[in-house]
């Protein structure tokens, strides 16, 4: 694992284009098949392989530091992952995908917005500038 003070740009690129892959797979698997079946499908083969990769990588003996405050949220956080890929599946049925991705990632619009107002997080001019101009693409794209 590459332990650069930047690395999380590395990662987040990685992120980018699997999401990207997500959406075209998706797009032709949820083609003949009701999206729910395809999301549930979809969760199964995601739990399987990244149960694989945790034990083979050794990640279970950390399972003793996880505390209820943790767990609660990481259950908020599956619910939440859950409700996203349903709808997102559910958009990919019956919309082009250029389309529901541009929407889909307003998440990061939220986040941001969201990394402000619940953590403090540093909203510069520039990073607000971005959002402005992620929402008015949006805008365009769809209107």
């Amino acid at each position: 694992m590459l332990v650069s003070k930047n690395v999380w740009i590395i990662y987040a690129a990685f992120s980018a284009i699997f999401a990207a892959l997500v959406g075209v797979f998706g797009k032709i698997g949820v083609k003949h098949i009701d999206s729910t079946l395809a999301t549930t499908i979809r969760a199964v083969l995601m739990a399987v392989f990244l149960i694989v990769v945790a034990m083979g990588t050794h990640k279970f003996v950390a399972i003793k530091q996880l505390d209820s405050k943790a767990l609660i949220f990481l259950v908020l956080a599956g619910i939440a992952g859950a409700l996203s890929w349903l709808a997102y599946f559910y958009a990919l049925q019956r919309g082009p995908l250029s389309g529901v991705a541009v929407i889909d990632r307003m998440s990061v619009v939220l986040a941001v917005v969201l990394g402000w107002t619940m953590f403090g997080e540093v909203l510069t001019w520039k990073s607000a500038a971005g959002i402005v101009c992620m929402v008015a693409g949006l805008l365009l794209f769809i209107v």
